[in-house]
């Protein structure tokens, strides 16, 4: 399969043969291009350059990460090595340690043959599609500089990254330890074998939450299901819920040094489930039924505009809950192009006091502007502590939207330009939105397609009232693509 080059990172499948797959040559030239393109190489500047590299637990990630690590040594670059951690911990460790940028080598939702790596300029955020272009055309063109002996790079381990972060979500006044670890709240959460399965008990145990249990919590880096935490891959969570809920009462007990329930049991409170790089939060509630991964924005928003007054930011393909909120507290929302750097930017250009994507990302800049799974869970575990409502009643303050998200798989003779623009001529008569694939806005409700940047495929959303309609909606728009 061929390497998918974008702004979210140099993707592929691991093995095979060089620029059909992502291979120790490819990782070698991509990492070199972006020391390039970020001006961080040695010849170009009179000072040492730094730059954070992470990776998930994925079983290629080690392999990648000395290949990342050891070309950019050979550059010059002084090389901050944060190991096995998350995205937005990454993303932070930027700032942290003056880095002038990061790499962060995860594939997010994909499954395990997959990985990646994901670039961030000084501020721990993605890449500009401008950089992204010139990195491409050196790499192409493998226009790299190499140090001599006397100028060769650093390396330097930090184990401390994740606990860094996590001590920052803490200093936030919107997230209420206090309220939280009175509330005692039981939880159980789902890191799908990676790296959530580190952080996660760090942020529970410092947020007072005592009763806890992991669900593939080990980050072996083979996942127990597909990654990618949408409703029918957590089905795992969904049943220990139901089935803990059903059967056990509430008991006195204690719990193990790590904060796992130990020789007892209680309901559970809430479930929260991560992707392996812990960008996207889904959230099942104590009904064993899902919140929605588009109503984890959603209900984070409702908590922080209840606090502090500002615009949000989603993108096209996400609900129209968020903008309904944003009208209850008479603040704009604006929607942007799908992509973490489209929202960024749309958030600094609004000044949003909070946005995201509908698919679990929540930023809070605040913090940082990154997605941040975790400290999505502080905000949502403040909500409930702060609200003193379960998570389903939490669920029923919200207008009851459903989306339905769909794929097309694509071949090498499919023109997408030419696809989408039929589309759009199609349904003209609903003046189709075209700043980012096609979305069409129906009377009863919307259907979004655009071409993915991370696999070869054309996503395809629809969101109505109900179920049946949306289906509806997506069916129309499929009759015609196919």
């Amino acid at each position: 399969m061929p390497l998918i080059k974008s702004i979210s990172g140099i993707r592929g499948t691991i093995g095979g043969t060089s620029g059909e797959n992502l291979t120790p040559i490819d990782v070698v030239k991509f990492t070199a291009a972006f020391v390039e393109c970020r001006d961080v190489a040695c010849h170009v500047s009179t000072r040492k350059n730094k730059i954070v590299v992470g990776h998930d637990a994925r079983v290629s990630g080690e392999i990648i990460s000395q290949l990342v690590c050891a070309t950019m040594q050979s550059m010059g670059v002084n090389v901050i090595d944060v190991g096995l951690s998350t995205t937005p911990t990454v993303e932070m460790a930027v700032v942290t340690h003056q880095a002038d940028g990061g790499i962060i080598i995860t594939a997010s939702h994909n499954p395990l043959e997959w990985n990646a790596l994901k670039l961030l300029n000084e501020k721990g955020e993605f890449i500009s599609a401008e950089v992204g272009k010139r990195l491409l055309e050196i790499a192409e063109k493998e226009e790299f500089y190499f140090a001599t002996v006397d100028k060769l790079g650093s390396y330097q381990k930090y184990e401390n990254a994740i606990e860094d972060h996590i001590n920052e979500i803490l200093k936030l006044d919107l997230v209420n330890v206090n309220a939280i670890r009175e509330a005692e709240f039981s939880v159980v959460f789902d890191a799908v074998n990676s790296t959530g399965g580190i952080a996660i008990p760090i942020l529970l145990d410092k947020l007072g939450v005592k009763n806890y249990k992991a669900i593939n919590g080990e980050p072996t880096g083979i996942f127990s299901h597909n990654p990618e935490p949408l409703p029918e891959n957590l089905q795992e969570i969904a049943s220990a819920i139901l089935m803990q809920n059903s059967s056990s009462p509430i008991l006195e007990g204690c719990c193990d040094s790590g904060g796992v329930v130990n020789n007892f049991s209680r309901p559970f409170d809430i479930g929260f489930a991560v992707d392996p790089d812990v960008d996207r939060l889904a959230i099942v509630m104590e009904n064993g039924e899902m919140f929605g991964e588009e109503y984890t924005l959603v209900a984070v928003a409702d908590y922080v505009l209840q606090h502090k007054k500002g615009n949000t930011v989603s993108n096209l393909s996400s609900s129209r809950a968020l903008k309904e909120i944003s009208e209850k507290y008479c603040v704009t929302y604006t929607p942007t192009s799908v992509g973490e750097v489209n929202v960024v930017e749309g958030m600094k250009e609004t000044n949003a006091v909070i946005g995201g994507e509908g698919n679990g990302g929540v930023i809070l800049p605040e913090l940082h502007y990154g997605r941040d799974a975790l400290v999505g869970i502080a905000l949502f575990l403040s909500f409930m502590a702060k609200s003193k409502l379960k998570c389903s009643e939490i669920k029923e303050l919200y207008p009851n939207y459903v989306i339905i998200k769909n794929k097309i798989e694509l071949t090498k003779n499919i023109n997408i330009e030419e696809l989408l623009q039929k589309v759009a001529e199609k349904f003209a008569e609903y003046n189709p939105n075209t700043s980012d694939g096609v979305k069409i806005d129906f009377e009863t409700g919307w259907v979004h397609l655009r071409p993915s940047n991370t696999e070869p495929i054309i996503r395809i959303y629809a969101e109505a009232k109900t179920e049946d309609e949306a289906q509806r909606l997506i069916n129309k728009v499929l009759q015609f693509v196919k």
